[in-house]
């Protein structure tokens, strides 16, 4: 069964891994790269977004669309990227998901 997993920033993240010294990005980063790596054989494709402040949302409830620079409506937490897994069901899914080094907050879903 094919999940994504959203991953999810909040600015407290944010903030903190600004804070960081090199030396601790580079760990954090690295921590992540491990983590793809560990999880390949069931990573069917991974990406991640660029800053929040460079999305344009289109709006198709009108009678013509409305295009605006930024986010579809401001937030606290921002989905940063995603990775798509094949896996054999949710709690398999649930494990990859737990092993997530990075932002602190996973939403699974199941494609439909």
């Amino acid at each position: 069964m094919k999940y994504v997993l959203m991953f999810i920033e909040t600015e407290q993240f944010a903030q903190q891994l600004e804070a960081m010294g090199e030396l601790e990005q580079a760990q954090a980063y690295e921590a992540v790269g491990r983590w793809f790596a560990d999880n390949a054989e069931v990573i069917t494709h991974h990406t991640h977004l660029a800053p929040v402040h460079t999305a344009t949302t289109m709006r198709l409830d009108g009678a013509e669309p409305v295009v605006t620079d930024g986010p579809f409506m401001e937030g606290k937490e921002v989905v940063s990227g995603f990775a798509e897994i094949e896996v054999a069901d949710l709690d398999q899914a649930l494990k990859v998901a737990r092993s997530w080094p990075a932002c602190p907050i996973v939403e699974i879903r199941p494609v439909s």
